[in-house]
């Protein structure tokens, strides 16, 4: 994040109208020249910005105001606050055109032939088409099957990388999680015969 307000224009005539900091000062926090903040003062500059309070946005507290309108020569200190983005959006089920639709069962074939791991279950969710569809797709006995045309669903813009990349290596756990069980069930069995 840089150390530059946000609307700084807006931020600099709010800084000129309710506090009594230089012109430098507010220049030098808001990244404009010292003779803009001096045409926001005469009325000349900014005329229709809205004066923006960088205090209710989190940006300046009254204390970094009042310890620089006392000493000058101190430059005002933005506020970094960071904020969470939360990278878990819901999916919103989009409208999909007409034109776009046949691009699903390409797309499942796609998925089907590049990632033969993936369950049909999985496939039909990432894609949007019924789990049968899926599967009489991965059976060639889909009713269109010889007029489909393997085609990436990412680049279709039918999900993101990160969703495929997500039922991969969900997949991939699954398959671990069985090998385990399988050599714990071996296992097992040994133990039983040896005894």
């Amino acid at each position: 994040m840089s150390n530059v307000p946000l609307m700084p224009m807006a931020t600099a005539v709010w800084l000129v109208e309710n506090t009594s900091l230089t012109f430098k000062q507010i220049a030098i926090f808001c990244n404009l020249h010292e003779v803009e903040v001096k045409g926001i003062a005469d009325g000349e500059v900014a005329k229709g910005i809205m004066a923006y309070n960088p205090i209710i946005s989190g940006q300046l507290t009254r204390e970094e105001i009042s310890l620089s309108s006392q000493d000058e020569t101190r430059e005002l200190k933005i506020k970094n606050i960071d904020i969470e983005i939360s990278s878990e959006e819901k999916k919103i089920k989009k409208y999909i055109p007409l034109s776009k639709r046949q691009d699903k069962p390409d797309s499942a074939l796609w998925l089907i032939r590049s990632h033969a791991v993936l369950k049909d279950s999985q496939i039909a969710k990432l894609v949007g088409i019924t789990k049968n569809s899926v599967t009489s797709i991965r059976n060639k006995s889909y009713w269109n099957y010889n007029n489909l045309n393997p085609k990436d669903p990412v680049s279709l813009n039918l999900f993101s990388q990160k969703d495929l990349i997500d039922a991969t290596e969900k997949v991939e756990r699954r398959i671990k999680r069985e090998k385990k069980e399988k050599e714990k069930a071996k296992q097992a069995r040994e133990v039983s015969n040896n005894e």
